[in-house]
């Protein structure tokens, strides 16, 4: 071995941590990123750059008369001095825990991933090599405008290996790239913002999100003075998937089986099966989605009543959530299904939502006899898990449309609002399209929403200073 860790390669380091336990049951995780990145203010660069990193997780089992505990340590740049200890720290925590509630027997019998042992895939600052002369060409249309851009464009790229004592060598790359733009008035006082998801910065053009920034500064230049209430509003496809991935994270059959949350039947029992929304909603997770790829299996760090340790591998397939507007799954670890009689359904890494719609949100525009349109929505907050009631802010544009035209912009609002009465409540899905969620961005990359007409939402207070 090497003296560090950091200049071998990860499949080894997996396979030697592997060779060192000494525990009834191991999984090692090693996680190898990369990211690259550009940063700009009033139209010119400021900073860019490129890092690397590594994060070994070891998760060991040890079997006992009362059953099998779990102990989990991770750590980033580890090196091989500090791979035995860390190993031996998994297998004492395990040792010290009492038995593991969700403990299964480690996955067995999956094919190993064709390329487990070759180096992990990188990124660089090649990955901006076309999106970088475009986006000087936005700085100059938006000097010409009189406007000005700030924003960010970062990728990552990371390999995972998953190895375990039962045989598993498997291998996952994903790469994310997130494009996030702002134009501000040389005096500051009208603010818009659009953003973009991305696999390898190929499929996105930010000479378009200028354009768009420059028609959405226009409509500020007017602007109107709206008291809190509830509003015909047109929710963007990025305030939707914000909204419908706090739902999911908040659909784990376990909590809802147990009455804790909004898919808790009153009286015992859940909602499956329960219509939900009067439109032909699907909201689905695929791992082969295209341009929306995520992992083909599970890769859990930690346990909860969404995830399972001991589940490391088990293949995650292609699942309909909400299906024809009614409740169709809840999220399972092979524990929590066994726990609740459901089927097995391992967490998700992308969401769809589709209504069959083919309105793009412009035309949805053109056809509204007065309500507001939003940009995005921030802070978004939990109030009641009952209910799943969220509270937060609408930001960097709100605008008021009268007979299909957008006629100026009015002041930010406090929403209160739950994202399954949203569901209930809407009149209208456009065109599903790939969307960047603005709020959980750093968490939740892979979306793709429709615009929603909602008939009545609620901007419970009017927010100043936004």
């Amino acid at each position: 071995m090497s003296s560090s860790i950091r200049i071998t390669k990860p499949y080894e380091v997996v396979e030697r941590a592997l060779e060192l336990s000494t525990a009834d049951g191991c999984v090692v995780i090693a996680d190898e990123g990369s990211s690259a990145n550009l940063r700009w203010a009033g139209n010119a660069l400021t900073t860019n750059g490129v890092t690397r990193g590594r994060t070994l997780t070891v998760i060991a089992t040890v079997d006992g008369k009362e059953g099998t505990a779990s102990g989990v340590v991770s750590r980033s740049a580890v090196t091989a001095d500090d791979l035995e200890p860390l190993v031996r720290a998994a297998e004492a925590a395990a040792r010290g825990a009492g038995p593991a509630e969700d403990a299964q027997q480690l996955v067995t019998g999956i094919p190993a991933s064709p390329h487990f042992t070759d180096a992990p895939a990188e990124t660089s600052s090649a990955v901006f090599a076309d999106f970088a002369p475009a986006l000087g060409e936005a700085f100059a249309r938006a000097r010409e405008g009189g406007r000005e851009l700030y924003g960010f464009a970062n990728h990552e790229l990371v390999s995972t290996y998953v190895g375990t004592s039962t045989g598993l060598r498997l291998r996952h790359d994903q790469p994310n790239g997130t494009l996030e733009v702002n134009a501000k008035s040389p005096d500051r006082q009208r603010s818009a913002w659009a953003g973009r998801s991305t696999r390898d910065f190929k499929d996105v053009d930010p000479t378009v999100l200028d354009a768009e920034l420059a028609v959405r500064l226009g409509w500020a230049e007017r602007k109107i003075d709206l008291p809190a209430g509830r509003y015909e509003t047109l929710l963007p496809p990025t305030a939707v998937a914000d909204l419908l991935i706090y739902q999911m994270w908040s659909a784990a059959a376990r909590d809802a089986v147990e009455g804790r949350t909004v898919f808790s039947k009153p009286g015992g029992g859940t909602r499956l099966g329960e219509k939900l929304s009067g439109l032909p909603l699907s909201l689905r997770s695929d791992p082969n989605a295209p341009g929306l790829e995520s992992a083909p299996f599970v890769i859990a760090h930690s346990s909860g009543d969404d995830a399972s340790v001991f589940d490391n591998g088990l293949p995650v397939p292609a699942t309909e959530w909400i299906a024809d507007g009614h409740l169709n799954r809840l999220s399972t670890t092979r524990h929590t299904a066994g726990l609740t009689g459901m089927q097995l359904s391992p967490g998700f890494g992308n969401l769809i939502l589709d209504a069959g719609g083919e309105k793009s949100l412009e035309e949805m525009v053109a056809a509204t006899e007065r309500g507001l349109l939003l940009t995005c929505l921030w802070y978004i907050r939990e109030v009641d898990p009952a209910t799943l009631l969220l509270t937060g802010l609408t930001r960097d544009g709100v605008y008021l449309v009268e007979n299909g035209q957008v006629v100026g912009e009015v002041n930010n609002f406090r929403f209160n609002e739950s994202p399954v009465d949203l569901l209930s409540r809407a009149s209208e899905a456009g065109r599903t399209e790939k969307t960047l969620p603005r709020e959980w961005s750093d968490w939740f990359t892979r979306a793709a929403m429709p615009a929603l007409r909602i008939p009545d939402f609620n901007m419970s207070s009017v927010s100043k200073g936004v």
